[in-house]
């Protein structure tokens, strides 16, 4: 291939090669037409199109390991790591750099669901039809031009395919319902020694009930540190 097309092409193999030794890897592509509310560029401009950044799986626990291992004093590890790899990879591409822990805040779940088709589950995260509830959104690029889309999964939402529901069950803070996941009580609930002793050293006893995406769940080392952050 010749010409823009070509070039649009390589940013999207450049992003790939670039960030697959962090274990971050590219979650879909948003592009926006002029009726769009897309986000702000560097330059005061709007985006045409937004990459979506991640993880599957437990893809980027080594890298990240590895990392705040050299940097024990961040307040917000993850959240920096997830800077420090993804910034220098904008400045290089001549992108704007997102982050979902950066206000303004960014609608990184709407983003999400157009480029990858998906759908909230009763926890509130977003279910994939492979990964499950194993992914994440780390950081995203926008660019001034329109790049390839690939095309997503099949639109399907395994939610409407589980007949038993385990993750509605399973809660033992009764904080997940079919109508959504209420907050106060899962915390509530961490903080008693049930909770200590269960979700605290396991991860969500809701989330791992959830029969979508087994052989991508987090590690043990990975679940604990979610976990522990949602105490805060």
């Amino acid at each position: 291939m010749t010409g823009p097309a070509a070039s649009h092409h390589d940013v999207l193999n450049e992003l790939r090669a670039a960030l697959a030794p962090h274990g971050v890897f590219l979650r879909g592509v948003v592009n926006f037409s002029k009726d769009d509310a897309s986000p702000p560029l560097k330059d005061g401009t709007s985006a045409r199109s937004v990459v979506l950044l991640g993880n599957v799986g437990s893809s980027i626990w080594p890298a990240f390991e590895r990392w705040w291992a050299r940097m024990p004093g961040s307040d917000n590890p993850l959240d920096d790591w997830s800077k420090a790899v993804i910034e220098p990879v904008a400045h290089t591409l001549g992108a704007t750099a997102y982050f979902p822990s950066d206000p303004p805040w960014k609608p990184f779940q709407h983003w999400a669901m157009r480029a990858e088709g998906l759908k909230a589950s009763p926890l509130g995260i977003l279910i994939h039809p492979v990964y499950g509830l194993w992914h994440g959104y780390r950081g995203a690029l926008g660019f001034d031009h329109f790049l390839p889309m690939p095309a997503p999964p099949p639109d399907r939402h395994p939610c409407d395919h589980c007949p038993d529901k385990p993750c509605l069950l399973t809660c033992p803070a009764d904080a997940v319902l079919s109508s959504g996941f209420q907050l106060t009580p899962c915390r509530t609930h961490l903080r008693i020694e049930a909770g200590e002793k269960g979700c605290m050293q396991s991860g969500c006893l809701a989330r791992n009930a959830c029969p979508v995406g087994i052989d991508y769940r987090y590690s043990t080392e990975q679940l604990r540190f979610h976990m522990a952050a949602l105490t805060l």
